[in-house]
């Protein structure tokens, strides 16, 4: 997604005198903003993998209230939408703590450690780009599309109410919200809908499958997410259940005789995945190579930068960066102690490995996620391919250690089951640093063109790691206790098909064990860096003719469930169609934005709330008030809704003009 920004060097709003910027009421709006995106994202990102950018929602939120309070400043609702950001970017370590469920070292999410580490390393990424912050932001030629934008909305948003202009962004995004809540609630609670449609068939031995998906969180994500992605999922789709599973069902012998439905599944989940997730591999190493020369050159300007000393260029000092940083390495290295005491008493060369590693590898990550972010923006920054990254890295160096005997005998016993669980654990802040990083120099990209003071943002950003961590362990383990994940659910008798994909953790527990144990499936992972290359040369290919397919996107649409795909290229062609009969790419604060948002914000909050009754009640169908003899009218039911609310999304879009702040 690329922004198009009028602001240059003589645009930056220098900070007025009067103007107030760290308040009290702000950092409340952003807890509370913080809590609501945190559990969104936690949820959507178990869900399909993917999260959604809070920072636009969250600015046009804060100014809505902000102006009904009274007083509100531009640098006052900048600190808000740092705050939610950060906090929203924190739950990103949904990509790596239920691997420890995956793997059987957890049954579930303890609060001390997943909170802990979840603060530590988004913190740790604070600081590591404190640092980079003049290399990268302020002297540097990087676009930062994300960070520009949110700050034309702010600006944008900031000269409305001077007019007394009123504000539709709220209202619009609260519609979405609602909507999309009692739609969740008909389906995941009431069960009168239906969450998606299948149609299985078969041609010999070969098995098909054909499916959509009536979910309006997916539906938003898929709008946000953009016709070329959205079309890249769908492609993945079709290779996966269309042309793979087909062609495996056609030649794996069916021993245990089971219904073509289900072998389908079974094929899918344990072959087409593994072609999924070496894609996957492929594609974003290939990103990061692509992008190896300017993140070397982006390192370099950072660690050579000058720091100046103008009030209005003022970092935190290097007395409290020294300070926090030292305060995390003991928390980390505690948090690490912890993990190992209940199994050896013999820490201390794991434990200073994995806070060590995390402290310098976690720095050059933040330097190339950072550069990256800068350069094609947080939501096209391979995050993913940091993590396998650090997963072939830290599996690699703890089986080496393990291998020259400075281990304790336990990490090597019953198939390295503690080391592959240590080093999911180490992982977890590492994805939690990165995450920051990437995001952090979006917002204080945002705060030195609203001239914000940058140490006041870079103790917001903090505050709103710590704030956002408080609630992550609590949402974990109400989303597992009442749904579970692919391959691992917490109670006999739950129904397997509602439980949460959960992309990345099996791929983290997939690559790990198969590193320590010897077992990866190669012939199918072989299969899918073979693919992958080959959609490396096609979107090369389709570029120079102005068009794309990418490729870590199709890999994804292999990986991922087949009708959160086909949904997510439902509401990335409804976004398409819509810019074209509207003749202009819409604002990025528009009422398509604000209504994407809300559509996930809405299913993901209820998804929350039911979890929370789920987990009270001991039951998944608590709520339900008809059993399966509604079907097939609840299938009915749930497609007339979801193109009732497809309808209304156009129809509301189309009435809608300007930026909708």
């Amino acid at each position: 997604m690329v922004f198009v920004s009028e602001f240059s060097q003589d645009r930056f709003m220098p900070q007025p005198v009067s103007s107030r910027e760290l308040t009290v009421r702000g950092l409340i709006i952003g807890a509370l903003i913080t809590v609501v995106f945190t559990a969104s994202n936690t949820y959507l990102g178990l869900r399909i993998g993917l999260t959604f950018a809070s920072s636009i929602p969250a600015a046009v939120i804060s100014m809505a209230v902000l102006r009904l309070l009274g007083g509100g400043s531009i640098l006052e609702n900048n600190m808000v939408q740092s705050q939610a950001s950060a906090a929203g970017t924190i739950s990103t370590v949904f990509a790596v703590f239920p691997a420890l469920i995956l793997v059987g070292h957890w049954a579930r999410f303890p609060y001390l450690e997943t909170m802990g580490l979840t603060a530590a390393g988004g913190m740790a990424g604070v600081l590591f780009t404190i640092p980079l912050r003049r290399a990268l932001v302020n002297e540097s030629s990087l676009p930062y599309p994300e960070g520009v934008a949110a700050a034309e909305i702010l600006r944008a948003g900031h000269e409305q109410s001077e007019r007394g202009a009123r504000s539709d962004g709220l209202v619009t995004l609260i519609l979405g919200t609602v909507i999309s809540a009692v739609f969740s609630f008909a389906s995941g609670g009431l069960r009168v809908l239906s969450d998606g449609a299948a149609v299985v068939f078969t041609s010999g031995s070969a098995v098909f499958r054909l499916s959509t998906g009536f979910s309006l969180a997916l539906l938003g994500a898929g709008y946000l997410v953009g016709i070329a992605g959205g079309l890249a999922m769908l492609f993945g789709y079709v290779l996966s259940w269309l042309i793979a599973v087909p062609w495996l069902t056609a030649i794996t012998p069916n021993t245990d005789h089971l219904a073509p439905a289900a072998f389908a599944t079974w094929v899918w989940m344990h072959k087409v995945r593994f072609i999924g997730a070496g894609a996957i591999a492929l594609a974003s190493v290939w990103t990061l190579g692509e992008l190896a020369g300017p993140v070397i050159r982006g390192v370099k300007d950072a660690l050579t930068s000058r720091v100046g000393v103008a009030t209005d260029n003022r970092d935190l000092s290097p007395r409290t960066i020294g300070l926090v940083a030292g305060g995390l390495f003991v928390v980390v290295a505690g948090l690490l102690t912890v993990f190992l005491l209940p199994f050896t008493s013999h820490v201390i060369v794991p434990v200073l490995f994995g806070t060590v590693f995390l402290f310098i590898f976690g720095f050059l990550t933040a330097a190339a996620c950072g550069y990256m972010a800068g350069l094609v923006g947080s939501s096209s920054s391979p995050i993913s391919g940091i993590v396998l990254i650090a997963t072939v890295l830290v599996s690699s160096f703890m089986l080496g250690m393990d291998y020259v005997g400075l281990l304790p005998a336990v990490f090597s016993a019953n198939g390295h089951h503690l080391a592959i669980a240590f080093t999911i654990f180490i992982l977890s802040a590492i994805v939690a640093s990165a995450a920051i990083s990437n995001d952090n120099l979006q917002d204080l990209k945002t705060g030195q063109l609203v001239g914000a003071s940058p140490w006041k943002q870079e103790a917001v950003l903090l505050l709103g790691c710590g704030i956002g961590a408080l609630v992550v362990p609590p949402i974990l383990n109400l989303l597992y206790q009442a749904y579970g994940f692919t391959g691992a659910l917490p109670r006999p008798g739950m129904d397997p098909a509602r439980a949460l994909a959960a992309p990345q953790p099996a791929i983290i527990a997939m690559v790990s064990s198969g590193i320590f144990e010897h077992n990866l499936d190669w012939t199918m992972i072989s299969i899918g860096l073979v693919l992958g290359a080959a959609l490396i040369v096609l979107d090369r290919v389709l570029k120079r003719r102005a068009l794309s397919l990418p490729p870590l996107a199709v890999g994804i649409g292999l990986y991922l469930p087949p009708a959160v795909s086909t949904t997510i290229a439902v509401g990335a062609g409804l976004g398409w169609w819509l810019q074209r009969r509207m003749g202009r790419t819409e604002a990025e604060a528009g009422a398509g934005t604000m209504i994407a948002s809300g559509l996930i914000v809405g299913e993901s909050l209820m998804g929350v709330a039911l979890a929370a009754v789920s987990g009270l009640s001991g039951s998944d169908s608590a709520l339900a008030v008809v059993g399966s003899g509604i079907a097939p009218w609840d299938t009915i039911l749930g497609c007339l809704a979801f193109v009732c609310v497809c309808w209304w999304f156009v129809v509301r879009v189309r009435k809608t003009t300007g930026t909708c702040m």
